[in-house]
């Protein structure tokens, strides 16, 4: 049975750097970022994300969530990955489980859901899960 879940998060670091550059190219970055999830997912995170930005500040990004927390009442581990966009104001990503990342009590969960972030150091998440 398919379960919703959704709540808050918190950015906790961001230790960001530019790739290598080649003239003429749009400017890319890999980010380290930690977040503290609160609601549905009781967690703290790290994703490292490849970004790529363009000239007026809007951005599209990949990323790699390792969640550790509870869900559901259950404790473990799994991974997220995200796919998103930044419109000069907010970042939106869907994400969805890496099959077989799930550990301990979350082995087997699968889902996928959505993340919204202003500016600032707070956002916003939904996800809709299964546990095998």
């Amino acid at each position: 049975m398919t379960e919703h879940v959704e709540g808050t998060f918190e950015v906790t670091s961001w230790d960001e750097t530019p790739a290598q550059e080649l003239e003429g190219a749009l400017e890319v970055s890999v980010a380290s970022i930690g977040q503290r999830f609160s609601g549905g997912v009781e967690a703290e995170t790290v994703t490292d994300t490849v970004m790529t930005y363009r000239d007026d500040g809007t951005a599209d990004f990949l990323g790699y969530q390792r969640v550790v927390g509870e869900i559901g009442g259950r404790k473990g581990s799994f991974v997220l990955q995200s796919i998103g966009t930044y419109d000069g104001n907010e970042a939106r990503a869907s994400v969805s489980v890496v099959p077989g990342s799930g550990t301990a009590d979350l082995a087997g969960i699968d889902g996928r859901g959505t993340t919204a972030a202003p500016h600032g150091s707070t956002g916003t998440f939904q996800l809709d899960y299964e546990l095998a």
